[in-house]
């Protein structure tokens, strides 16, 4: 009797080691496991020139990331520049491609270019792009097939164009100056110009090399209005067209809301800050569920919003009829 009770201890001793040990052995996983997720995500971010659009993008993508978790030590961020020099910008993703990154952050079609050229392993989402498939970033944007995704921020040159013939009935010639060397630019001027001929507009264009070009181009065309693209050379550079189209005496129809509040008459455009958080909700996808760039389909917001700016329609003699006023999302009076 003594020594089956002694046996029974013995096997509850063992028994309760044994689950000590188990115990033990999870928690170490725990921690192990703890100490992964701890780890923070790190993220590159080259924003191709300053200007108020992009910037935006950049904003809106950390604040998406900040209320996905992305916070203090959980993230860090390498933010780039090149400031729309050619060079540079290829610099900035050669070190990226070599960087321990988990995902880079291209903004704007240039440096999307230059990112889907020198990275090939890393997860690569682009914002700020307008058209994906002529830049040579993705197959298609239902199935982009390489480890580049991203936003698009394709404008509604048509509506653009109509809101002109609202505000300006008289107009009947429209200049666009666009750089030679952005394919997004291109790609929109033949936009407007196929919108152009069911409207009844004539386009007028003048090309430029370099962001200190624009205000000459824009004096060199004699038209009715001014078309500005999502243009990044024109639009870092928007106060000399703007004094041009000032001394004209013409209106300015935008392609993007900060355009407008910088001083261009009107656009039906896309919230970029909206943009940059719908870029950081793939990011969440690709870094927290393991999606792959090649099967996540490029995105675009389907909303719009009218900004108006009356301040600078003023300047121009133009007066904004009351029902854009009514509807518009945004009104700049200064």
């Amino acid at each position: 009797m003594n020594i089956t009770r002694a046996g029974k201890l013995v096997a509850a001793f063992a028994a309760t080691a044994l689950l000590a040990t188990a115990c033990g052995s999870s928690g170490a996983e725990d921690s192990g496991s703890a100490a992964d997720e701890a780890k923070p995500v790190k993220i590159g971010i080259s924003q191709y020139v300053t200007h108020p659009s992009l910037d935006a993008v950049t904003k809106g993508f950390k604040e998406g990331m900040a209320d996905a978790g992305y916070t203090g030590d959980k993230v860090t961020y390498d933010l780039q520049n090149p400031q729309a020099d050619a060079s540079t910008n290829t610099a900035i993703m050669g070190q990226f491609a070599n960087d321990d990154l988990d995902l880079v952050l291209a903004i704007a079609t240039p440096t999307a270019q230059a990112a889907a050229q020198a990275i090939t392993d890393t997860p690569v989402l682009f914002s700020a792009v307008t058209d994906p498939v002529a830049a040579k970033l993705v197959d298609s944007n239902e199935a982009p097939g390489g480890n580049v995704t991203g936003t698009s921020d394709k404008n509604p040159v048509k509506e653009q164009l109509q809101l002109l013939q609202e505000i300006a009935p008289e107009a009947k010639t429209v200049g666009i100056v666009y750089s030679s060397g952005e394919v997004n630019s291109a790609v929109q001027v033949e936009w407007a110009k196929e919108a152009a001929a069911e409207l009844g507009l004539e386009i007028k264009e003048a090309t430029i090399s370099a962001s200190s070009e624009v205000q000459q181009a824009a004096s060199s065309l004699d038209v009715d209005a001014f078309y500005v693209p999502t243009d990044n050379a024109v639009v870092s550079a928007l106060e000399g067209l703007l004094q041009t189209a000032q001394s004209k005496k013409i209106p300015v129809i935008a392609a993007d809301g900060d355009s407008v509040k910088r001083g261009a008459t009107a656009t039906y455009g896309i919230n970029y800050e909206k943009l940059g958080k719908q870029t950081a909700e793939m990011a969440v996808k690709i870094l927290k569920d393991g999606a792959k760039p090649a099967d996540m389909p490029v995105e675009t917001l389907t909303d719009v919003d009218l900004y108006v700016n009356t301040a600078a329609a003023k300047k121009v003699g133009v007066e904004i009829p009351q029902e854009l006023l009514d509807k518009a999302a945004e009104v700049y009076k200064k």
